[in-house]
């Protein structure tokens, strides 16, 4: 369970340097997960290393969504005032990531 901790919380920490030393504006947590996945990839990691943290932060993964919840009860009343401008632009955003992903898939395919 220690091991498991440390390399996640190590790819972590790996990308807090990079952010911190480049000043990459991508959220730290992402290219975290980049590492680890790249980790994986290349057989630097094993699956096995990492496997029970992570089945234990997915069974979990609803408590992450506590905290998001309440934050947004407490803005209610922006959000009433701005429902239709947040309702059209997740609507756009939407349909646009669709149709991007599967422009992009189709041309994955073609040059396979």
């Amino acid at each position: 369970m220690i091991r498991q901790c440390a390399i996640l919380f190590g790819c972590l920490a790996l990308g807090e340097l990079l952010v911190y030393l480049t000043g990459v504006k991508l959220p730290s947590s992402i290219i975290g997960m980049l590492f680890l996945t790249l980790f994986l990839k290349l057989g630097w990691i094993k699956l096995q290393w990492v496997q029970g943290m992570s089945d234990f932060l997915v069974a979990n993964l609803s408590f992450f969504f506590v905290p998001p919840g309440v934050a947004l009860m407490l803005y209610f009343d922006i959000i009433a005032a701005q429902f239709w401008p947040i309702v059209i632009a997740t609507l756009v955003s939407t349909i646009l990531v669709l149709a991007v992903t599967g422009w992009v898939h189709q041309l994955t395919r073609k040059i396979r």
